[in-house]
């Protein structure tokens, strides 16, 4: 079983583990990229960052060696979207600021499978459970 269920999820993150969800194809017809969406235990508060990476013929499947989609400073380290003060709480701020899902969150460093899945599989427009991939919400 590659997810985790929300009981692992609240443990992982209270224990101080990061949490991570590969979101799928992100950028414009000019940039592809794919995107993924990280939850941090950081001094007694939750932090949730977003990532976009640009999607080449990957030499690794290691998110975060990929280059970086947009040239920001942010992007380096990931955008801050949110912080919280309680692991359900971030949860619930991923999935609003960045479309992610609870069924689909995965101990840190796995979303890499998931973004190997995906190239894999010719990068289709629906996730692996058929629905299609998140879409942050527009600010």
């Amino acid at each position: 079983m590659r997810y985790l269920a929300e009981p692992f999820l609240l443990g992982a993150l209270k224990r101080g583990r990061p949490i991570e969800q590969f979101l799928g194809p992100s950028g414009t017809r000019d940039s592809l990229g794919v995107s993924y969406v990280e939850v941090r235990p950081a001094e007694g508060n939750y932090e949730i960052y977003l990532h976009a990476a640009l999607d080449t013929e990957p030499q690794t499947y290691d998110l975060d060696s990929l280059p970086a989609l947009f040239d920001t400073d942010e992007e380096d380290f990931g955008l801050l979207v949110a912080t919280t003060s309680d692991p359900a709480a971030a949860l619930d701020a991923a999935a609003d600021r960045t479309g992610a899902v609870r069924e689909r969150w995965v101990t840190q460093s796995m979303a890499g499978d998931e973004y190997r899945d995906y190239v894999l599989a010719g990068r289709p427009a629906r996730s692996p459970d058929g629905r299609p991939w998140p879409t942050p919400p527009s600010s």
